[in-house]
């Protein structure tokens, strides 16, 4: 995902903070002598691409990026790599029915995850690698974009808990990660952060879907789950200080 990012964001991004006060000059310095992670781990950035109603609109990889990365850096989870995943993960399931699928090119769909777990058991060799991947990235896509319709579905129908998803995309992540192909494509120790520290990837997905996806749909359950969240970030010792933006 950061290796997307282009000229036009970076100018994009030097120009709001820049509006937000920074100078200009040492901005572009610095870019050119650290690399722009710099701008896009800048704690204005989000602010300001969030305000921002110029003509050029940031594009989808740098608006992502941002917001995740400020996200997971107040719940203490500092890994520009995992970040990527995330980010890349948010773009990929958001387009056609790819979140039901566990490849791109793959006839099977995938509605629930005790079908992926079963898929799982099953499969061997690379499809057994991207059957448990999959079940984290859809575990994750789900509790982190949809945890209303989670909510909702428990009360309605009697499905179940935000932690039973959490638990099975923990595992998801975890068996993906121990799987030989896992170091082959590098991603052995993404997936390994990502099975430890799910629950702060969903608390970032899900500030990103509260406030802005879905910011017009409060609820009692939506509510309960953001103060449950944040007593829970705080116990993890995760330093969250709450979504600051997106009011």
């Amino acid at each position: 995902m950061r290796a997307s990012l282009n000229q036009q964001d970076i100018a994009l991004a030097c120009q709001l903070l820049a509006a937000a006060g920074a100078e200009q000059e040492e901005l572009a310095e610095r870019v050119k002598t650290e690399g722009p992670d710099v701008l896009w781990d800048d704690p204005r950035l989000l602010k300001a691409l969030l305000s921002w109603r110029g003509i050029a609109q940031p594009s989808a990889p740098l608006f992502f990026y941002v917001a995740l990365r400020r996200q997971l850096l107040e719940l203490g989870v500092d890994d520009r790599d995992v970040t990527d995943y995330c980010a890349a993960l948010v773009l990929a399931f958001g387009r056609g029915d790819r979140a039901y699928r566990t490849g791109a090119h793959d006839e099977n769909r995938y509605h629930y995850l005790v079908d992926l777990v079963e898929e799982a058991d099953r499969a061997e060799g690379e499809r057994q690698f991207r059957v448990r991947l999959h079940l984290g990235n859809f575990s994750l896509w789900l509790t982190g974009i949809f945890p209303d319709y989670i909510a909702a579905r428990r009360v309605r129908k009697g499905g179940p808990p935000l932690p039973y998803y959490e638990g099975l995309g923990r595992t998801g992540f975890q068996l993906a990660s121990d799987h030989r192909l896992a170091e082959s494509y590098g991603l052995a120790d993404v997936l390994r952060t990502a099975a430890e520290r799910f629950f702060e990837l969903r608390v970032a997905l899900n500030r990103l879907s509260d406030h802005v996806m879905f910011p017009g749909a409060g609820s009692v359950d939506r509510l309960l789950r953001q103060v449950a969240d944040g007593l829970r970030a705080r116990e993890r010792g995760a330093g969250d200080r709450g979504w600051e933006l997106g009011a």
